[in-house]
């Protein structure tokens, strides 16, 4: 079984999304998925809304640190956030790494519409390179 793990900051947004989305487009029965942060700051209330708007739900996710372990044996490591990028441990050989620069919605400003369309901007992105990675990587 392959294993896909996406990294983030503080596992509350981007790699949640991500992960949702990886699990509904992924055969379970080939890939496990996962995600984490280098910080936990817990599952993004608006990251759950945008994603269920979408028809994948969340909202039992929970932030999670990097477990070492999983990530030495991964296959593909996904950043999506400088952040994680720099201060991702050593990719492992066997690792393929890709890294996704998106911008963090939770630091959106304005009011509550305007934050919420920071999250559906980075939820689209993030689906469209999932949409990619499934054509690609198998």
């Amino acid at each position: 079984m392959k294993k896909i793990y996406f990294l983030c900051t503080g596992n509350s947004c981007r790699s949640q999304m991500a992960e949702g989305y990886a699990k509904e487009l992924f055969p379970s029965d080939k890939f496990e998925i996962r995600s984490a942060g280098v910080e936990k700051h817990g599952l993004n209330k608006n990251a759950v809304q945008v994603m269920a708007e979408d028809g994948v739900d969340i909202n039992q996710q929970y932030s999670k640190l990097i477990d070492l372990n999983y990530f030495n044996s991964a296959n593909l490591i996904v950043t999506l956030c400088g952040d994680a990028r720099d201060k991702c441990p050593v990719i492992p050989p066997q690792a393929t790494s890709i890294h996704w620069p998106l911008p963090d919605p939770a630091k959106a400003t304005g009011t509550e519409k305007e934050k919420l369309q920071a999250f559906r901007k980075v939820r689209n992105k993030i689906k469209d390179n999932l949409f990619e990675l499934v054509q690609n990587y198998k």
